[in-house]
């Protein structure tokens, strides 16, 4: 592990010496410099995490090299060395971006102690921003999918929200859609991201463990309460909470929302007064709340406060053109979290996936690929792990009942035609090719059938290119006119033999 580097800048040569003795016993590398000349040259080759410089050097002063410093390295703590009589000097130093300072003659135990409170609050810093930039990064990982029509309004409700700073978004929407990624998607595209998101999901908090949980509660509020504690509101100063769930609340709970929400301002369990807290409040609920309002479940006041910015999500059923582009999405993330190599899915397996109509919507569809690659051996994903729900529903789409297309009865066999529709000419040759068949071969009976006559049938099956022997009344040994010898029903791609 590197240690911290430390460049000492003063002309008096006793007090470097003693300085960077102390430091380097206390396992930092230290170098010293005596003019502003040297300090510049020492610090582009040492690059030091700390500076610590004294004001009054022959060459220069020592503020401007704080500045100069600071300019190239806005990470650079520096502690500013000064007589007492230039205390002014070092106020100053400290609204330029000095850390710190201490004065001549000055103690070596406390001078340590300075420097290392300067390198702890480097080090909380450090793991803020990390846990910032790991947050950051998840939000944009799990990223929103979609160029359906519907996603698009989505995408520019959740760009106003952020940009106009809205203080209270309600996200509606069924279980699975997306709500969680909206709010963080609000948060971490606005002024707001530098500052916390935390969420309270209110239906798996009990209702007298709530307020405690959003509010906090002052010392002695109830037996076991040894010391004060901050609730949700005051730790996301500056930023968002997000109350999931918020339809299932507890009522008496409701009306404290209200006022925090209206006022911005809330009071502690056991407190007596109240504390300001500048949040975003942004809730989401996949009930119907105008619903719950009329049946006097929830607050009419209280929805009609948070309902000011309405994002309301699409279900998955109603923009399929986004499952492609969900599916290899999610391939992509999850090769890297398991180590996979999956190119694609293949068109049949799109082709289920498309058809089913996905209750649990985008959350059950991340599943369902999840299961894939944990089952598939190749390097596409193909519909042998599918559930049997999701298979059946491309036979239930081929029902006439539940996907529109027409169904009829010919010549004892059941005809399913594709509901995108069919030419006169392919359903004339399908009919000649029933009634051939009806008939087994013999173009009389089959003209009959047809309610034509054989020069005619005869005509239309050379039209065709369906086989004709010319022999009247026998039963022409016809090669299947057909592809397989079953029954035309709708696919994907148009009329397909069964």
């Amino acid at each position: 592990m590197s240690k911290n580097r430390i460049l000492v800048v003063d002309d008096e040569k006793l007090i470097s010496w003693s300085l960077a003795a102390s430091l380097k016993k206390d396992g930092y590398e230290v170098d010293t410099a005596a003019s502003g000349a040297e300090a510049v040259q020492k610090f582009g080759s040492f690059k030091p995490d700390l500076v610590m410089l004294d004001i009054c050097l022959p060459d220069t002063s020592g503020l401007e090299l704080l500045k100069r410093f600071k300019a190239a390295n806005e990470d650079l703590y520096v502690i500013m060395i000064t007589a007492y009589a230039n205390a002014d000097s070092a106020v100053q130093a400290l609204q330029d971006g000095a850390e710190d300072y201490f004065g001549k003659p000055f103690n070596l135990e406390a001078v340590k102690h300075v420097v290392e409170r300067a390198f702890e609050k480097r080090r909380l810093k450090k793991e803020v921003d990390y846990f910032r930039n790991e947050l950051r990064r998840k939000s944009d990982h799990e990223k929103m999918v979609g160029n359906s029509p519907k996603m698009i309004e989505v995408f520019k409700m959740i760009k106003i929200c952020a940009d106009a700073d809205a203080k209270t978004v309600l996200i509606t929407g069924e279980s699975g859609t997306g709500k969680e990624l909206v709010a963080k998607a609000i948060h971490y595209h606005s002024a707001r991201a530098d500052a916390p998101f935390i969420e309270v999901n209110c239906a798996s908090i009990p209702e007298n463990l709530l307020e405690n949980e959003l509010f906090g509660h002052e010392k002695g509020a109830y037996t076991d309460a040894s010391r004060r504690q901050k609730g949700v509101f005051e730790l996301a100063e500056g930023g968002s909470v997000f109350l999931d769930e918020i339809g299932d609340m507890p009522y008496q709970m409701q009306a404290k929302i209200l006022k925090a929400t209206e006022t911005k301002r809330f009071r502690r369990l056991g407190g007596q007064e109240d504390v300001e807290a500048n949040v975003r409040i942004i809730t989401a609920t996949h009930q119907d709340l105008p619903r719950m309002v009329k049946e006097g479940k929830f607050r009419g006041d209280l929805f009609f406060r948070l309902n000011v910015m309405n994002i309301c999500l699409p279900k998955l059923r109603e923009r399929k053109e986004d499952i492609e582009s969900l599916v290899q999405y999610f391939i992509e993330t999850l090769n890297e979290e398991y180590g996979r190599s999956i190119t694609h899915a293949a068109p049949d397996t799109l082709e289920y996936l498309t058809r089913y109509d996905w209750p649990g919507n985008v959350r059950e569809l991340r599943n369902c690929i999840e299961r894939l690659m944990m089952l598939e051996q190749g390097k596409v994903l193909t519909p042998e792990f599918l559930n049997p729900e999701i298979k059946q529903s491309r036979v239930a789409a081929q029902d006439p009942e539940s996907s529109g297309v027409i169904s009829t009865d010919f010549a004892g066999e059941h005809i399913v035609l594709p509901s995108t529709g069919i030419s006169l000419e392919e359903l004339e040759k399908m009919l000649i090719q029933l009634a051939l068949k009806k008939s087994g071969g013999n173009q009389s009976k089959a003209a009959k059938f047809l309610k034509t006559s054989r020069d005619t049938l005869r005509y239309r099956m050379k039209k065709f290119g369906l086989s004709d022997s010319g022999k009247e009344g026998e039963n022409e040994n016809l090669e299947t006119p057909v592809a397989g010898s079953g029954v035309p029903h709708a696919s994907a791609d148009g009329l397909r033999w069964a």
